[in-house]
């Protein structure tokens, strides 16, 4: 089944779902009111939400930039600064590795999703699915949703190369469960910020210009090297940047160390970049909606 198929699919689908729930007669339009019920928001957001992971696991493209390469990104890494970082930090480099390459999959990633929103705006799927009887917000919901998804098995992805290599928790287990969620936190706020520029963008050129403050979080970060290996005019930027505070929780629920510090961070980064992007995301969202 194509694409464009099994877009049309999904609306008819959720067409039928909506007109079922919220119709009393065949003659009665139902009100706009109840057409944003925020009972209806929950399964139309798993409609959308499924469409968007389907597309995306059907993309070989979209599956090898997601998972193949940050599996071998991981060994990459452990055989050329494995040895030179455990020698210096006594203990496996693995254990900033592996969340760095988690992060960088999750970031990477967002760009993947911004590029597919320009090409349905420009093809004319949100304009048909604004005009469907569902949740206003259930398309931009759907659509971050899909990248936590995505976030989180990119990091069960990693995390499993990574104990091959010799990667191994020595904490609690609920602290082992939280290491796989930590990424997404900041993943999909960073995720949300790609997402606006894409909807105010004519073309791709701006979202996938993001890959060069993805490069910069990466390399500055304390996933390559220690904090104290950097120079000294440079830590604090390199401490306090979120990539770096990602990292840090996650070496802290995995190898031990402090934790509350770093995921404060980790919070405030994501809330801050959540709350600017929340207006002008909906707004252009919006806008995209109705071209055409």
């Amino acid at each position: 089944m194509s694409v464009a198929a099994e877009d049309q699919k999904v609306m008819r689908r959720n067409g039928s779902i909506d007109a079922h729930a919220g119709s009393t007669s065949g003659r009665h339009r139902m009100p706009k009111a109840w057409e944003n019920s925020p009972l209806r928001l929950i399964p139309q957001i798993w409609v959308l939400t499924a469409r968007i992971l389907r597309r995306w696991s059907r993309d070989p493209a979209t599956v090898v930039q997601s998972l193949v390469m940050p599996a071998g990104f991981v060994v990459a890494l452990d055989i050329v600064l494995g040895d030179g970082i455990e020698q210096v930090t006594g203990h496996s480099a693995l254990y900033g590795s592996v969340p760095l390459v988690a992060m960088v999959g999750a970031m990477t990633g967002a760009i993947i999703g911004a590029v597919g929103i320009m090409r349905e705006r420009t093809d004319g799927l949100l304009s048909r699915m604004w005009v469907l009887p569902v949740h206003r917000a259930s398309g931009v919901l759907s659509r971050l949703l899909a990248d936590g998804v995505r976030i989180v098995v990119i990091t069960l992805v990693v995390m499993c190369v990574g104990l091959m290599l010799g990667f191994r928790f020595r904490q609690s287990i609920l602290e082992s469960v939280a290491w796989v969620f930590i990424p997404a936190l900041f993943g999909v706020a960073f995720s949300a910020a790609i997402l606006t520029l894409a909807l105010y963008s004519a073309n791709t050129i701006v979202p996938q210009a993001t890959e060069i403050v993805c490069a910069i979080l990466m390399f500055f970060s304390t996933g390559f090297v220690p904090l104290d290996q950097f120079p000294h005019w440079l830590q604090p930027v390199v401490e306090h940047q979120p990539v770096s505070y990602v990292i840090e929780t996650m070496r802290g629920l995995s190898l031990g160390g402090p934790v509350a510090v770093p995921l404060a961070g980790t919070l405030l980064w994501s809330g801050g970049i959540a709350a600017v992007c929340v207006i002008p995301m909906a707004i252009g969202y919006r806008r995209a909606s109705k071209r055409g």
